[in-house]
């Protein structure tokens, strides 16, 4: 064989594993960074439309107010306070109603859950009651909340917890009757008392479907906060909505609508940054 006839393979270097992870993480950044620009200028050609519309007299500005008025109410309130008081006290009197009624409508959910969905027969007893109470609309209910418990925030967090609870319950009892039925079985022929198979095995394992169910669950305990106060309260963001309302001051129920989206986001970026803290060992869905 001629000298000429041996070839050496020629190694790409320009594609090794270090430069390809970092390809990917740079297209990653560029398309994050897109997508970020593509939400801002979605919401930006929305507004400026809004506020071109309102403006022109196409749409009625009176009823539609426009996000300029939105604007200039939202600091006046955070300026000179409002009718209510300060508008930092009116967040903290929804959102500790809110807080306190998640709270109890999640843990109500998830014990009730777990014991239904590891006891059978206590499931067959109690679950065409559950049907029947979530077939109620649980808006409907914060009327005799109101009458039952007052204007104060029991009425609000009451409302908050019938409307948490059942998102909750349902997601953590099909979290239970998924676990895997091997891991139940080993922990049964190491000795584990059903005790230690719930608090070791189920829960764990339906711990992801519980948190599936807090990220929406928050927003309806908000939604539950500030009906009841929407009815009646004497003080809380629902009640600034009832009162814009009663004046005809639209850019005063948009401004409110405003604020009750910022603490939502909140609540669901510090909801999302404790499920990635807890689930650290979890793949992301988006890698291959």
């Amino acid at each position: 064989m001629s000298p000429e006839a041996i070839t050496t393979p020629v190694v790409d270097t320009a594609k090794t594993p270090p430069d390809r992870a970092y390809s990917r993480a740079r297209a990653a950044r560029r398309r994050k960074v897109l997508i970020t620009a593509a939400r801002v200028l979605v919401l930006v050609a929305v507004l400026g439309l809004w506020e071109l519309l309102s403006r022109s007299g196409t749409i009625d500005p009176f009823n539609f107010s426009m996000p300029s008025k939105i604007w200039d109410q939202i600091v006046t309130w955070v300026t000179h306070g409002t009718a209510l008081g300060s508008l930092g006290e009116q967040i903290w009197y929804t959102l500790y109603e809110a807080l306190l009624g998640w709270v109890a409508g999640v843990l109500a959910g998830v014990v009730l859950g777990i014991a239904l969905g590891r006891i059978a027969f206590l499931a067959d007893i109690l679950g065409p009651y559950i049907k029947v109470l979530n077939s109620i609309p649980r808006i409907v209910l914060a009327p005799i909340f109101v009458i039952w418990f007052g204007l104060g925030p029991a009425s609000k967090v009451a409302s908050a917890v019938v409307l948490v609870f059942f998102p909750v319950f349902f997601n953590a009892f099909q979290g239970a009757r998924e676990v895997d039925r091997n891991l139940v079985a080993n922990a049964r022929v190491l000795g584990a008392s059903d005790r230690r198979v719930t608090l070791q095995v189920v829960i764990p394992s339906a711990t992801s479907w519980i948190f599936t169910s807090l990220h929406v669950s928050f927003g309806f305990a908000l939604i539950g906060a500030i009906v009841g106060e929407y009815i009646g309260a004497t003080k809380g963001i629902g009640l600034l909505v009832a009162q814009s309302q009663g004046t005809f001051n639209a850019a005063g129920v948009y401004a409110a609508m405003v604020i009750l989206a910022v603490v939502a986001l909140v609540a669901e970026g510090l909801l999302t940054f404790a499920e990635r803290r807890i689930f650290r060992w979890k793949p992301s869905g988006s890698e291959n």
